[in-house]
């Protein structure tokens, strides 16, 4: 069985809703983050490197443009599929951070695409201003599916700071109630894995996130990517990384303390190589998802820790 037998999935969820699972189409809006322009700092978090993460443009496209490769490469893909149903995904950088008006004229771009659903917006806590939140609502007021996709990676405010993050907890906690309260949906980012932390850090950082409420999760492993300042320390042998099995177990006891109606968008993620420098596991798309499945599949699938005695 694979990962919707023990998971409440975003893909068995768009399945329910649309009829078929939604592809997200990413795409790089030349957006910057304050942490990298020096606002907050320069260099970004120590294991930061966009590249790794999304698909680079190799020329300026429109947002338009861009939706519809990505729509060409999907149905070309998968042509059986009839795949008519997408979601537009702001992911590269801090995809919030610029002036209302700019912000406006690039979220109206995607959803103008009749085939474009959803939205998805991923950002830093710190970079959700109320005018940008209201801006978000009033799309979703329009019959479009809008989530908030926020980078916390954790909860712990000295990790926060060791990894350069430029924001604490609290500053999340603000964001997250000021988006819910508008009825956007919240999805959080969380990193197992980080320097310092322990299975004990990351069952922390999953109970404050669900105190607060929660819309949606994704669990990410730390892998090393070439260009971020984590490099520098794996290659001096100063950096301990997760093994596949480590990971699964984690990300495994995770969901199961995760009520079942909270949406999982992702609970692995991978990076190709020559970017990706460690470890190696994390270079395939499949093997870390298997090992979460096999996990969930003798312990016990999401939620079932919150109903036992």
């Amino acid at each position: 069985m694979g990962l919707d037998a023990y998971v409440n999935t975003f893909g068995a969820v768009c399945k329910a809703k649309y009829g078929e699972r939604l592809r997200k189409l990413t795409i790089d809006a030349k957006f910057t983050c304050p942490n990298r322009d020096g606002t907050l700092g320069r260099g970004g978090c120590t294991f930061c490197n966009v590249a790794s993460f999304s698909y680079q443009q190799k020329e300026t496209l429109s947002i338009s443009e861009q939706l519809q490769q990505g729509k060409a490469r999907y149905k070309e893909a998968k042509p059986k599929l009839n795949a008519d149903k997408f979601i537009a995904y702001f992911q590269a950088y801090t995809s919030t951070y610029d002036e209302y008006q700019v912000l406006m004229s690039k979220y109206d771009e995607a959803v103008k695409d009749s085939e474009i659903v959803g939205l998805c917006v991923g950002t830093r806590p710190d970079c959700v201003p109320d005018n940008v939140l209201d801006l978000l609502a009033s799309y979703q007021h329009k019959g479009v599916d809008v989530w908030l996709e926020l980078g916390l990676q954790t909860a712990n405010d000295k990790t926060l700071h060791h990894i350069n993050r430029g924001h604490n907890f609290a500053c999340y906690c603000d964001t997250v109630s000021r988006a819910r309260s508008r009825g956007l949906k919240v999805c959080t980012h969380l990193i197992l894995g980080l320097p310092g932390e322990t299975p004990l850090d990351y069952m922390a950082t999953l109970q404050a996130v669900l105190a607060q409420g929660v819309d949606g999760l994704k669990l990410h492993p730390l892998h090393v990517v070439e260009g971020s300042t984590m490099a520098k320390v794996w290659r001096a042998g100063r950096l301990p990384l997760l093994t596949m099995e480590a990971y699964a177990a984690s990300a495994g006891e995770l969901i199961r303390h995760t009520p079942k109606e909270i949406i999982f968008h992702r609970v692995t993620a991978y990076a190709k190589k020559p970017i990706l420098l460690a470890p190696d596991w994390c270079g395939y798309r499949w093997n870390g998802l298997v090992a979460i499945v096999e996990d969930l599949a003798r312990n016990g699938g999401q939620g079932t820790a919150l109903a036992r005695p």
